[in-house]
């Protein structure tokens, strides 16, 4: 049983994760060719947006079979997994709090014309995405370090 929770959590991870992570990622440089002109840049960031809020959603397997998986392993208690259970938080937050709703305003600033700034103007805007490229990056890293700490954690058969 415990084979089979950590493969459906691994491959949970990577088709709801990766997804985000990419889509999330291109979001930003999307958005700043969107300010620059029309065309079809803006039929996409609306697509990256709705990848983004999707599959943050089916996400939340990821941690319900990590949990489960780490109750039949045993290791619910270990540092390792206490770590990453916090920085897997952390990043669903930052992914929840800040990277959605700031696609959201950039998103609904290049529809109303003004970057999603309020009508403070394109460089403002483009600051924005800026801004979101940032905090994307962030997200990106404990997801990360996450996945090191999955693969990496003391005690563990790799060896290392």
């Amino acid at each position: 049983m415990t084979k089979f929770l950590l493969a459906v959590h691994v491959l949970a991870a990577i088709v709801a994760v990766g997804p985000v992570t990419v889509a999330a990622s291109l979001f930003p440089p999307t958005a700043r060719k969107a300010l620059a002109g029309p065309g079809a840049s803006r039929h996409h960031l609306a697509l990256l947006y709705r990848v983004c809020r999707v599959y943050a959603v089916v996400g939340v397997v990821v941690p319900v079979f990590g949990f489960a998986t780490a109750r039949n392993m045993g290791v619910l208690g270990d540092t390792w997994l206490i770590v990453s259970i916090v920085l897997t938080a952390l990043a669903a937050v930052v992914l929840a709090a800040l990277v959605l709703p700031w696609q959201g305003r950039i998103l609904e600033g290049i529809d109303e014309g003004d970057g999603g700034n309020g009508g403070h103007g394109g460089t403002v805007g483009e600051r924005a995405t800026v801004r979101l490229a940032m905090v994307t990056g962030v997200f990106n890293l404990l997801w990360a370090a996450v996945t090191v700490l999955m693969i990496v954690r003391p005690g563990s058969t790799t060896g290392a």
